[in-house]
Order: C-alpha cells, then structure tokens, then sequence
C-alpha cells in the first residue's frame, strides 16, 4: 500500500522538485500539492494524508505554524511530518512538533529518500501493532491524564461528559472524574463496540448504567441526563439494547 503524500512549498521550482521525486519513489503516491499553507490546512480539514513534506518560510503562515495546528487537532489522522527549507537554525524546533526528518535545501534524492524511509518504517510498525489489536470487545482503555497516561476499565464508566477540547469520564468506584484532553468523538470510536451510546452532543453513557429512561433523559444513579433533539432514536435503541 502506498504512502499518500502532500508537497507544500512556495517556490515552484523546489515544489516541482519535490513533486517529482515523490513520483519517482515507488512507495509514495502524489494526492496533492500546493503553494501556500491555508490551501494545504482546508485540504487536511476532509482528507487523510499519511505524509507531509513541508517547507518552513512561507507567507501568511508559515510550515512551522501549520506543524503545530496539526499536531494539536485531536485526530488519530494526523500526517507524519518532513520539513524541508534552507535554514538550518529550524531544525531544533521542528523536532519539537514531532517532525520525521529535516531535509536541508539543496538536498538530493538520495537525501530524500533516506527520510521516507523513515515514514514508511513507522508506518510498518503502526500498522503491525494494530492488526495485533484484540479483535474482541476491549475490557479496558487508555486516557491521557495531565502527564500520565491511565488504564480506564470500561465496566467502571458511568458516563462521559464532552467540552470543547476535553472531555470528563465519570466512574462507578467513587474516584474523582478524570479529565482528559480529547474530543468526545475520539471516545465515542473508542467505546463503539463495547455498550456505549451518544445520548446528546455533550454526553456519552454506559447501556449498563442506566437506572431509567425517562421522556427526554435517562438516569444514572441520580444523575439526569439530557437526550439532545437530534438524539431522538434513543428509546428504541434502548428498546433493543435490554430486550435482546
């Protein structure tokens, strides 16, 4: 499978250069290639690329600028990051935003293709450690806690609450919520086989928690919990979910 590739860069003749030894490299695929980064930010906002070869000095916003937008977007498409630019003092700062490689103009193919390389290993590695996964209901998941990263028993999960850049995960052992900063919709994929539903924009709950589902709310101990407007098939899904 190949790796699908983005060029940016502000010069055309370093953007052609590049453009073409993506194409030249039988482990690459061209998806794209602009001039300016804001193009280049609209077009990751629908599409998922695994690799970007990012020049630095740009106008309006410059590589290091999109570098760091995209390493804070909660998504697990993020693409893997390669910058190339003729200034040497950036090199530092662009490992700081967990770049694979810097190339430094004038680079060759030789020097090019020793950094794909390097994506194309990681991306070995990630695909084998995810085709390892169990393929069965996990009993536990992962969350990110200030510095620690804690091991959540998904059967202790009361309920999930969701804000703008984090979300709140409510336990049954009596233990202070945890926040964590992540959307509400990175966790609803985790928890999309394991018994849980989206009950409003804001809120996610465990079937098994339920105490009683009222008109426009369910229960959790004494919790009432609100199910949005655009929620509304909840009931039957409850339905289902306890006759079966």
């Amino acid at each position: 499978m190949k790796i699908k590739c983005i060029t940016l860069d502000d010069e055309p003749l370093a953007l052609k250069m590049i453009s073409a030894f993506v194409k030249q490299t039988p482990f690459l695929e061209l998806v794209a290639n602009f001039d300016n980064a804001i193009d280049a930010l609209n077009y990751f906002q629908t599409r998922k690329v695994d690799l970007l070869f990012l020049d630095i000095q740009m106008a309006d916003l410059t590589g290091m600028e999109l570098a760091r937008i995209l390493s804070e977007e909660n998504s697990k498409n993020k693409p893997f990051i390669i910058f190339t630019t003729a200034y040497s003092e950036f090199a530092l700062e662009g490992y700081r935003v967990n770049a694979v490689d810097y190339l430094l103009k004038p680079y060759d193919y030789k020097d090019f293709l020793t950094a794909a390389t390097k994506v194309r290993h990681r991306l070995e590695v990630q695909s084998d450690w995810e085709e390892n996964l169990p393929t069965e209901n996990p009993s536990f998941i992962f969350v990110k806690v200030d510095a620690q990263i804690i091991r959540v028993e998904i059967a202790d999960i009361l309920y999930i609450e969701g804000y703008k850049d984090y979300v709140k995960i409510h336990l049954s052992t009596g233990a202070s919520p945890l926040l964590s900063l992540m959307s509400l919709k990175m966790l609803e994929e985790k928890l999309s086989v394991s018994g849980f539903l989206r009950i409003h924009r804001s809120y996610i709950i465990s079937f098994a928690r339920v105490d009683a589902l009222l008109k426009n709310s369910v229960r959790i101990g004494k919790k009432n919990i609100p199910i949005g407007s655009t929620y509304k098939k909840v009931y039957d899904q409850f339905v289902d979910y306890w006759v079966k």
